[in-house]
């Protein structure tokens, strides 16, 4: 049975609303990440939290279990580009999940900065303590971590403002006509694939820049992404819609004959939050990538 039925007087209203009134224990927010992520759904089918109901609509609701707040410090070996008393700048390996969640309770990046950096907890959040942005599971490369909540709370407003240069590597399926070029496509949650985002017309602007560095005759090609907004999985769709996907994505992509999904944070640029120097910073190529020499290529 459903949890909830809309009667005459719910019609029109946004499933959110109706929901954040139902369930006073829930904040509107949070029965918006719920109904993205597919626990909420309406005539058993996902939906958006924007949908308007219907009089006999059908809701129904689950609520996940909650991940425990108790994270446990791991030595796990991290490769540290850049650290002082204000953060640090990882390079990522690939596999490593970055906080704990259902089905990734340990073993992830937060436990092993809980046992390298012992005053974290609680910056950033209980589950996410000194976590500015996330990269992927699969995607490796730079990452920053603040160790403070002054310069937590500067390196996120920089992230916000966009005034964080976000350069990848990313292996893709084909050649591109254009060798270098934008990519301007909306992006939102996919209409009936919940877990997946998509090119949306009503979706969120999402700008990135790509240049081809360079191909083989096997059909691949390596391109350099640059980020000027921070959509979810905004490569991974971009380099889809364009027709030339990630190899190795199994989402988006071509996942056979590849390791992972071969994205690479490749630079990561932004303000020190406390002395205000510009730090530049580069991750290695990794060895599942092409061995290559790109010390010659340069950005702005």
């Amino acid at each position: 049975m459903p949890d909830f039925i809309a009667s005459p007087p719910d019609k029109g209203t946004r499933l959110d609303h109706f929901l954040a009134e139902k369930m006073t224990d829930l904040s509107r927010s949070r029965v918006q990440a719920l109904i993205n992520e597919g626990h909420i759904l309406l005539n058993q089918s996902p939906t958006r939290p924007g949908a308007k109901l219907k009089e006999g609509d059908q809701i129904s609701v689950t609520i996940p279990a909650p991940v425990s707040t108790e994270i446990v410090a791991e030595e796990i070996p991290l490769d540290i580009l850049h650290e002082d008393a204000d953060l640090i700048v990882l390079n990522k390996a690939p596999g490593l999940v970055v906080h704990p969640a259902v089905g990734n309770e340990s073993g992830t990046l937060v436990n092993a900065l809980l046992h390298h950096c012992h005053d974290l907890s609680g910056i950033g959040g209980e589950q996410r303590p000194g976590i500015v942005h996330r990269l992927d599971k699969d995607t490796s490369g730079c990452l920053v971590v603040a160790k403070n909540d002054q310069a937590h709370q500067h390196l996120a407003a920089q992230f916000a403002g966009r005034q964080v240069q976000k350069i990848y590597l990313a292996l893709v399926a084909g050649i591109l006509r254009k060798k270098n070029g934008s990519i301007l496509a909306p992006i939102a949650r996919h209409p009936v694939h919940r877990q997946k985002m998509a090119v949306v017309e009503r979706g969120r602007a999402a700008h990135t820049d790509y240049k081809v560095l360079r191909e083989w005759t096997d059909g691949t090609s390596l391109i350099a992404c640059t980020l000027h907004t921070g959509r979810t999985h905004q490569i991974r769709v971009h380099l889809q819609h364009l027709g030339h996907p990630l190899l190795g994505d199994a989402v988006y992509g071509r996942p056979k004959g590849y390791p992972r999904q071969m994205l690479h944070a490749w630079q990561l640029a932004f303000n020190h939050p406390r002395t205000g120097e510009r730090l530049h910073l580069k991750a290695p190529i990794p060895a599942d990538f092409p061995a290559l020499d790109l010390n010659s290529v340069n950005f702005p």
